[in-house]
């Protein structure tokens, strides 16, 4: 068996016969069995579709080109008959252009394959006694009916072997193979037969000709309508059942039927629904903390004294405000901000630092618990040794192998792509592209900055005059608040734009790569995607939070950006406020923008195409046929979910002390993600090739980074971006003696205290404003926090005592928050076990039976035919060589 799999399998994939050796599909009618799932003769199984457009009605390409498609396709599939598949082909009814060929994968085909696939398969059923959860009543009011999906029964498995098929838990061969893995089997060899050679080079795989056209798509087929129950007696109707239980709105507070998904879909997607449903879940912890913490500010933000000061007309109402830009800005109020500061209120709160200290615990008890989870599911999808044993090299690699290289652990010869000097120019010339493409992005989050100075320019010269009648608009509608919001959309608008061209080039990056395997190509891809995506989205965010505002100078001596842009101030209440806005209007534009793309997009063109071929026929169809006329999901269909949910993961991560909100929104999000993306699947698109999956991929690693940057970027946050460490040092040190007046720690005194004086003489001419202050006060304020001395002390305009103790304070609390997170995430780590002790068993359990059932009985099989030779050899000889008896 392996010889011959040697010869004829893998090297050749099959081989190209001449013109009269060539087999045909046979061909038969449509018998007007909407829902058959069978040949016409009612017994084979369909497993999988091809479907071409018959060459001799194409009228879009030149005669010779036409006859070289049909050869290669003819070829194509006689090497399919070659290597043991069944196929028959049937006239479209619609459009009889379109030619469908049913591939059929017979018993022996599909024990061979699975032999070559390392397929694990059941031994017999799991006997280990299992013991209920205490939390099972609760959960049980959110499962899915158990009589309308019976759960699945679980079985011990091994990878599977034709010799030892007596072992294995066969009750019915049309059964034992379920279609999910009878899919993935045809796939398999769809994906390695060969159709045509030039230049001694291979042409083989069903996704070249796809891409060139000869095949219009391929597909295994739904089971059933998502609509009603299927007339076909053998049909499962899993369909119909996932559509009703699983993608339905009014399951929306339900607890998806995994196993039932894992078993129509394959493991890839049912892990992906695992993964995203244990984050939602998480989330409703996240979400109820920070929904509280939102309220206790929200409760006390009349009790806010700095924002009292600011709205009282005899404090900030005599507060003047040096101009925000050079010239054509004038002087202003403080309390025109009074708004804003009580909206700051709300996030800038005592409930803020406790929420940020809560989500570097929960971003680390969600990690190691869907470790533990994705334990389970490793060893009750049987995908545990998957990645060692069942996968296969890629066909585009394979394709390529044409440099020798000896193995160092096996010592023999192996081909290979390119050579050692080879691969590291490839991987030169990919880091470069890399690198390159993320200056790029760079580079518009500074033209977005440039757009911000020029911008709030115009906005504080003409604002003013605009409003000047309608007080209560210009409370709201500051050249802050304007600049802000109008940046965020054209920051978003870029980010989407920039996002289509990323994508692109990462996959041309990694195709140039050529990886070996699968797994391998999706992981490069996800690192690279996640590079620039991270780059693309967060960039804003944090020069808001840890730059904006920051290098700004003083009023008689600013910094200035390419020697004329005044570098960017913050708001007298700080960049919180404008790092929130940034975060809302990303985190809901970017929402909403992915659910058009994702659900309506498709909902559109297959109504449109219901809407087309009901005008032409009212004949019935066939099962084929409709799910031709669905949309394909794409060869990185879940890599733009995961990276839509990575995406948002690093949003409720990295910048939550600035939105306690943003859980609640995710949460929202989510459970509405998750009925889209299963709705888009079950009514919306073919059914994909089933694939197998050992985990999450590279996205793991990615959260785990993540969720190592969210301690230091919320702590920052909190230091540097909110006004919290400032408020405390004031309370505690400055607003009592030695440098305070009152008697007691209070907060009274704290906004005439944190805004710098400015002797408006002092002005340059360059910066000076038109508009002259008619006031009999010679002074004016800084805009933002700064702490200097006032004019006319020695070091005036120099950094006070005050600013070196909150330095001090903001860098000591950095660093005591991190160190009492990380260590907590540290304890909680090693506390809680990757794999739990049930799941430990279960895999004990499962060495054990296929030890003793696959290897301990071919001993005593071969060691009872070994005695029954040595036997007669015994006998052939002189009774005195016989061995003594025991």
């Amino acid at each position: 068996l392996v010889l011959e799999l040697n010869q004829v399998i893998i090297p050749t994939y099959g081989t190209v016969p001449d013109q009269q050796n060539l087999h045909t599909p046979e061909w038969a009618d449509f018998d007007n069995k909407p829902d058959t799932l069978f040949f016409s003769d009612g017994r084979r199984r369909i497993d999988f579709v091809l479907v071409y457009e018959d060459e001799s009605k194409k009228m879009t390409h030149k005669r010779s080109d036409r006859k070289k498609q049909k050869r290669k396709r003819q070829v194509y599939e006689s090497n399919l008959i070659n290597n043991g598949l069944q196929l028959e082909a049937t006239r479209s009814v619609l459009d009889e252009k379109l030619i469908f060929v049913k591939v059929h994968a017979p018993w022996e085909v599909l024990c061979t394959y699975a032999e070559v696939m390392h397929i694990k398969l059941p031994l017999q059923p799991n006997d280990l006694k299992t013991r209920d959860s205490a939390f099972n009543w609760f959960s049980r009011l959110f499962r899915v009916d158990e009589n309308i999906i019976k759960p699945e029964q679980e079985f011990f498995t091994a990878p599977f072997q034709k010799e030892h098929l007596s072992n294995f838990y066969i009750q019915d061969k049309d059964t034992f193979f379920n279609p999910a893995t009878r899919s993935r089997i045809v796939h398999f060899i769809l994906s390695r037969v060969e159709y045509a050679t030039k230049n001694n080079v291979k042409k083989f795989g069903i996704n070249k000709l796809l891409d060139t056209g000869i095949y219009k798509a391929a597909f295994p087929l739904h089971d059933s309508s998502f609509t009603h129950l299927s007339t076909d007696p053998d049909c499962p109707n899993e369909r119909y059942l996932l559509y009703r239980e699983w993608a339905h709105p009014k399951n929306i507070f339900k607890l998806q039927p995994l196993d039932f998904i894992r078993k129509y879909y394959g493991e890839k997607i049912g892990i992906y629904f695992a993964w995203l449903g244990f984050y939602t879940n998480m989330l409703i912890v996240a979400a109820v903390v920070g929904v509280g913490c939102f309220l206790y500010g929200f409760l006390t933000k009349d009790n806010c004294t700095w924002s009292q000061e600011v709205c009282d007309p005899n404090i900030g109402g005599n507060i003047i405000m040096c101009p925000q830009c050079d010239k054509v800005c004038t002087y202003w109020n403080l309390s025109i901000t009074c708004e804003s500061s009580k909206k700051l209120c709300i996030f800038d709160s005592f409930g803020t630092l406790v929420f940020a200290v809560f989500m570097g615990i929960w971003v680390t008890l969600f990690l190691e618990f869907w470790k533990r989870r994705q334990a389970e599911l490793e060893y009750e999808w049987d995908t545990a040794e998957y990645l060692q044993q069942e996968e296969q090299v890629r066909p585009e690699y394979e394709a390529r192998c044409t440099h020798v290289v000896m193995n160092e652990i096996t010592q023999q010869e192996e081909h290979v792509p390119y050579t050692a000097c080879g691969k590291c120019i490839r991987m030169a010339f990919c880091t470069s592209a890399v690198i390159f493409w993320i200056l790029l992005i760079i580079a518009s989050v500074i033209g977005i900055i440039v757009y911000r100075l020029s911008v709030f320019l115009v906005f504080s010269a003409t604002l003013p005059q605009h409003i000047r009648g309608a007080e209560a608009i210009r409370k709201y509608l500051t050249p802050q608040t304007a600049t802000t919001v109008t940046a965020s959309l054209i920051s978003f608008i870029i980010i989407m734009v920039l996002n289509v061209v990323y994508e692109k080039v990462a996959i041309l990056i990694t195709d140039f790569e050529l990886p070996r395997t699968q797994t391998d190509y999706e992981n490069s891809l996800t690192t690279k995607m996640f590079l620039f995506q991270f780059v693309n989205y967060y960039s804003s965010c944090f020069y808001i939070a840890f730059f904006k505002g920051k290098f700004v100078g003083h009023p008689g001596n600013r910094v200035y950006w390419l020697g004329k842009y005044r570098t960017e101030e913050c708001d007298p209440g700080g960049c919180l406020l404008e790092l929130t806005t940034q975060l809302a209007i990303i985190v809901g534009g970017k929402a909403i923008w992915n659910n058009i793309q994702e659900v309506l997009v498709p909902w559109v063109k297959n109504l449109l195409g219901r809407y087309c071929a009901a005008a032409r026929s009212e004949k019935l169809v066939a099962r084929w046929e409709e799910d031709y006329h669905l949309q394909p999901i794409g060869k990185l269909g879940l890599f733009y979910e995961y990276l839509e949910m990575v995406i948002q993961f690093g949003f409720v991560t990295l910048f939550v002390a600035s939105f306690p909100l943003a859980p609640l929104l995710a949460l929202i999000n989510n459970m509405l993600e998750i009925r889209l993306d299963a709705w888009k699947l079950t009514t919306q698109s073919r059914r994909v090739v089933p694939q197998k999956a050992q985990d999450i991929g590279a996205w793991q690693p990615i959260m785990q980074g993540i969720a190592i940057l969210a301690v230091v970027t919320n702590a920052m946050i909190i230091a540097f971006t909110s006004d919290m460490i400032p408020r405390l040092v004031y309370y505690w040190s400055f607003s009592v003696p030695p440098y305070g007046s009152h008697s007691s720690h209070t907060m009274k005194g704290y906004i005439n205290s944190t805004l710098s004086v400015f002797n408006t003489s002092d002005f340059k001419n360059a910066s000076k404003p038109f508009s002259p202050w008619l006031g009999n006060q010679m002074t004016c304020r800084q805009v933002y926090r700064d702490l200097r001395y006032p004019p006319g002390h020695q070091h005036q305009y120099e950094h006070n005592i005050y600013y070196w103790h909150v330095i001090a304070a903001k860098l000591a609390f950095v660093i005591v928050m991190e160190h009492v997170i990380y260590f907590v995430k540290f304890i909680i780590s090693y506390v809680i076990p990757d794999v739990s002790q049930k799941t430990k068993s279960k895999v004990e359990r499962e060495k054990y039976l296929t030890q003793k059932l696959l290897h301990e009985n071919n001993l005593k099989v071969v060691k009872k035919t070994m005695g029954k030779i040595a036997d007669k050899i015994i006998k052939g000889v002189d009774g005195t060589f016989r061995p003594k008896a025991e």
